[in-house]
């Protein structure tokens, strides 16, 4: 309600501050029109302790459940060449025993609450999180505070679950998504942080010591790195005591009092191809950089993401889907499917297509993606526009169902932004994008330049690295 009354009161101010038209005070008036359920969406309490610790919370009235985590500002990119996989390998071995629980016991202590214990690594995040009953969030942040701090670094579980790790690589190896992906990003950012797998290099994951591990801790593990977040059952006065009373002996500089500086991505123009003759199938990535998550063509880049939109043979939509790009792929057969991604990292980002397609219509469905992507430069239509506004607020608000999907949504964004955005502000954000914008923003990002590309399978059609480049742009005269 508070910011209901804010715009009421601009917008009442306005006459008398500047002499505007009836149909700009209108337009000002619409612009500032939010649905309730935007307006009266619950507010995120956020403190920062003494030591730099953050914690953030969003509670959900009458929910007997909460989601409570641990996000870290660190991550496969923060790692060098020679530590590469470090932060995966403490995530599996934050679960085999502390100096107060033995594994069995820590599963055993979750299990009996009813509660679910997980953690994730990203290229630049690393999550500890837990789902509990509302009397159990207590018991969750001293779990998780006792596997983050006291964690008992055995020899032998060390070395048992390098075995487990490799097992899970070789999974990871089968997703040919995966695979690709991370091709694309050791072509694009080749040499740097971001290049580096996150499970790292089989000789790593073989050859890492406890004291990488140890020293990976001591480095990164600091309290001005880490947010504790909370979503559902959630008292966030309460929720501030307990961070206080678990995770106050966090140290607020590295061991050694040195921070490592991340190291910047710099994104090289390139394409890395895996060919096999005998397969008829071809999993292609293609990306240009794009921007970081605090800039301002962040926004306009997800509404390209939208406009652009996917398409998978096997949906019920089928040849129907409201994207141009999509409905000419659908409509020639060129593909199984394809999407478009947006990746968005602390100072760079990814923008492009990942497509599975078969081996002998490669070349047209690149000349039909390539001129989507290079019509965004030139012109989008209102329908489109407007279809991708509704389209992007909706997934966002259905991005935030369920306790975990909010206590994820503060813990990211508390990393990224150092604040949570309100919907509002999303809404608002959304809606002031106009189609010069996206113009703008795929001629900076997309026309006439460099890009990466990853490709496995049956490639002998695919295009190579110039033929993309030249039509990266349109000779118009």
């Amino acid at each position: 309600m508070a910011l209901r009354s804010v715009f009421v009161k601009t917008a009442r101010a306005m006459p008398s501050a500047v002499n505007c038209s009836q149909r700009a005070m209108s337009a000002a008036a619409e612009t500032v029109e939010f649905p309730s359920y935007v307006l009266k969406a619950p507010t995120t309490d956020i403190t920062t302790m003494d030591s730099g610790l953050r914690v953030a919370s969003e509670t959900v009235m009458g929910s007997e459940t909460a989601t409570v985590g641990v996000w870290i500002d660190a991550g496969s990119r923060y790692e060098t060449a020679a530590n590469n996989g470090a932060a995966h390998f403490l995530e599996h071995m934050a679960f085999k025993g502390t100096q107060k629980r033995t594994q069995q016991q820590l599963e055993v202590e979750i299990e009996n609450m009813g509660g679910h214990l997980n953690a994730y690594t990203s290229r630049e995040q690393t999550v500890y999180f837990a789902k509990v009953f509302k009397h159990d969030v207590g018991n969750a942040v001293e779990i998780l505070s006792d596997i983050l701090l006291n964690s008992k670094l055995d020899e032998a579980a060390i070395h048992r679950e390098r075995d487990v790790i490799l097992r899970e690589m070789s999974e990871v190896n089968k997703q040919q998504e995966e695979l690709v992906l991370d091709h694309l990003h050791a072509t694009a950012f080749q040499g740097t942080g971001l290049g580096r797998t996150i499970l790292g290099p089989e000789e790593n994951i073989r050859s890492l010591t406890r004291d990488d591990l140890k020293g990976y801790i001591d480095t990164h593990y600091t309290a001005p790195r880490m947010v504790i977040a909370g979503a559902g059952a959630i008292n966030h006065e309460e929720l501030c005591e307990m961070a206080d009373t678990h995770f106050g002996a966090l140290p607020t500089v590295p061991k050694n009092g040195v921070e490592i500086a991340m190291e910047p991505a710099v994104f090289t123009g390139s394409d890395i191809r895996v060919k096999f003759d005998s397969d008829n199938m071809a999993h292609v990535a293609l990306a240009f950089e794009s921007a970081s998550w605090t800039s301002e063509y962040a926004f306009p880049l997800m509404l390209m993401q939208t406009i652009l939109g996917s398409y998978d043979r096997a949906s019920g939509l089928g040849k129907n889907v409201a994207s141009k790009m999509c409905q000419e792929i659908a409509g020639g057969e060129l593909a199984h499917s394809i999407s478009t991604f947006n990746t968005c990292y602390k100072d760079t980002g990814l923008f492009g297509i990942y497509t599975v397609a078969p081996d002998n219509k490669l070349d047209d469905l690149f000349w039909y993606t390539l001129s989507n992507l290079v019509r965004l430069v030139h012109n989008v239509s209102p329908e489109e526009m407007e279809r991708a506004k509704t389209n992007l607020k909706a997934t966002m608000l259905m991005g935030l169902d369920g306790n975990s999907n909010i206590a994820e949504d503060i813990g990211r964004q508390m990393l990224t932004y150092g604040r949570r955005m309100t919907p509002a502000e999303i809404f608002s954000r959304i809606d002031a994008i106009s189609a010069d914008d996206i113009n703008a923003t795929a001629a900076k990002f997309i026309n006439d330049q460099d890009h990466a590309l990853a490709a496995v399978g049956g490639i002998h059609e695919l295009p190579d690295y110039n033929w993309i480049r030249r039509h990266s742009f349109w000779l118009r005269y």
